[in-house]
């Protein structure tokens, strides 16, 4: 099915090297992380992109699509172009995820962490603080927080940072000041956030 209303706006984020390409739509149901070309071939949109030889990675997200390019490219002579790529794609009626469905550590269903028989009360708790409130407010600039792990003896949490947070000069001051810092005034047993 053919969408021609589609607009897609290009904005940069916190990370020189990353830009949002916002849509005025919903295009996916989950955020999925691509690091590596030959793991794109799950999204022929990422796959797309990736045949660009600047492109390090693609996020995409609920209603945007993150994309980390190397330093050698200038998003002045990119962004316009990438932005008529992803609405033409769209608007063609493409797919974003191929019909199969690989389930792996890269996808997270929306923006709600699955919760595991094994969790615990605590860990339960961790998820369902980063869903209602770190991954809205980093998903602002591009970018998203999931849960890695958590050491209950240690009080270390473990994160992973994906789309403009991965390489972004200030992820490390958004995970110390900002994301660290507020999860131990509402869970204290969190005693160090890191990214993984």
């Amino acid at each position: 099915m053919e969408n021609k209303n589609i607009s897609v706006t290009p904005e940069a984020t916190p990370n020189p090297d990353s830009y949002k390409f916002i849509f005025n739509e919903k295009i996916s149901d989950e955020n999925v992380n691509f690091d590596d070309p030959v793991k794109s071939s799950r999204s022929p949109l990422a796959n797309k992109i990736f045949g660009f030889p600047w492109v390090n990675s693609v996020f995409i997200g609920e209603n945007f699509v993150t994309i980390n390019k190397q330093d050698w490219v200038e998003w002045s002579m990119i962004a316009e172009p990438l932005a008529n790529l992803l609405k033409e794609h769209i608007e063609d009626g493409l797919p974003i995820f191929a019909e199969e469905v690989d389930v792996s550590q890269e996808s997270h269903s929306g923006m709600k962490h699955k919760i595991e028989d094994s969790d615990t009360e605590l860990i339960v708790k961790i998820k369902n603080f980063l869903d209602q409130e770190i991954r809205p407010f980093v998903a602002m600039d591009g970018g998203d927080v999931t849960f890695n792990n958590f050491n209950e003896g240690t009080g270390l949490l473990q994160i992973n940072m994906t789309g403009a947070c991965d390489g972004c000069p200030s992820s490390t001051a958004t995970l110390k000041m900002g994301i660290e810092s507020r999860i131990q005034e509402i869970i204290p047993e969190v005693k160090e956030v890191t990214s993984v």
